[in-house]
């Protein structure tokens, strides 16, 4: 058997900063779980459909363990990444980091973990490991799926292999804090302002505000999408609310980031960022219920009044980011920034 001692097993509400919380805090590095978030640059938005798809997908957040490569950069961490194809391989990076005294993350597909209550097929899933014996696996997960958990090292190998949509090749991971650590605090400006700039300028009109507004457009056809309409709505509604967002698909997370920063930071423009997201997470919220109702209900009006709150967040949001992109030219008020 070999277990990582002294593990902070705090699960938090994300499953990817949850595990970087594991791995950091492990090297005395102690960061809230919105800050993680917010330096990782983690917020974004998505409104993903195609023909192979049973229903839209509305995601809040970059792609899986993009926020992890953000918060490695932005904090000069060394990020040292394994992939394989070989499960055998796979097991032998994972065993090698934890001899070595260091717990390791993973990404896998929570849909094959024996703790896993909802089974829903997601590869993008991220979990800290931490031990192992001759049947079963340690991890730490989100507190939602009960923090310090475990399961059998059978399903962590299928979780491991799984292929589809935002799946990875065994991935497994480390970081190293390094001892001239920069203040994350002086990393706020450069996150945010990051973060804004793919949000106000996407590539593709699915991204960002513009896909916003798309899904404000096509939200109101979605009675029309699905043939089972009472499961496809309040799923849709319950994976922005439940599914390890924070609620509000990710906008509560990044509120209380830029409500950390603020105490931080005396920038009227980050004030206005924090005011807008206030009112954005709200909104998401509301918008997330209409959908349910018109699950549960089969009522087109109340998806039409869900479109017209995303097109009003699609404004929102976009002038909280042109505020908050308008950081980089202001001068650090506070000696630690």
């Amino acid at each position: 058997m070999a277990t990582v001692m002294d593990i902070d097993a705090r699960g938090m509400q994300h499953c990817e900063t949850t595990a970087l919380g594991v791995l950091l805090r492990h090297q005395g590095l102690d960061l809230s779980e919105p800050m993680l978030f917010g330096l990782g640059s983690g917020l974004s938005f998505l409104y993903w459909d195609s023909k192979n798809m049973d229903f839209p997908f509305l995601g809040g957040r970059v792609k899986p363990f993009e926020l992890t490569r953000n918060l490695a950069a932005a904090l000069g961490l060394e990020l040292v990444v394994r992939e394989t194809t070989s499960p055998r391989r796979a097991w032998e990076n994972v065993v090698s980091s934890l001899a070595a005294g260091h717990p390791v993350g993973l990404q896998l597909d929570s849909y094959h973990l024996d703790y896993f209550t909802s089974k829903v097929h997601f590869g993008g899933h991220v979990v800290a490991l931490y031990g192992y014996d001759d049947h079963n696996a340690y991890l730490v997960d989100t507190g939602q799926q009960g923090g310090a958990v475990s399961t059998s090292l059978a399903s962590l190998a299928r979780a491991r292999a799984a292929r589809g949509p935002m799946s990875a090749r065994h991935r497994s991971f480390t970081l190293t804090v390094p001892r001239d650590l920069p203040s994350p605090h002086t990393r706020i400006v450069s996150a945010i302002t990051s973060c804004a700039d793919a949000f106000l300028d996407p590539p593709i009109a699915n991204l960002g505000h513009r896909g916003i507004e798309k899904a404000g457009k096509l939200v109101r056809t979605w009675l029309r999408r699905t043939d089972a309409p009472q499961r496809d709505l309040p799923q849709a509604a319950l994976l922005m609310e439940k599914a390890g967002t924070g609620g509000a698909l990710f906008r509560n997370l990044y509120r209380d980031f830029l409500a950390e920063c603020a105490r931080l930071l005396d920038s009227s423009h980050l004030r206005t960022g924090l005011r807008l997201y206030t009112e954005a997470a709200v909104l998401w919220t509301e918008v997330a219920a209409l959908i349910e109702k018109a699950g549960t209900s089969g009522s087109a009006q109340y998806l039409e009044q869900a479109g017209t709150l995303l097109c009003d967040l699609a404004r929102v949001e976009r002038e909280a980011m042109q505020a908050l992109s308008r950081l980089r030219s202001t001068a650090p008020a506070s000696p630690g920034l």
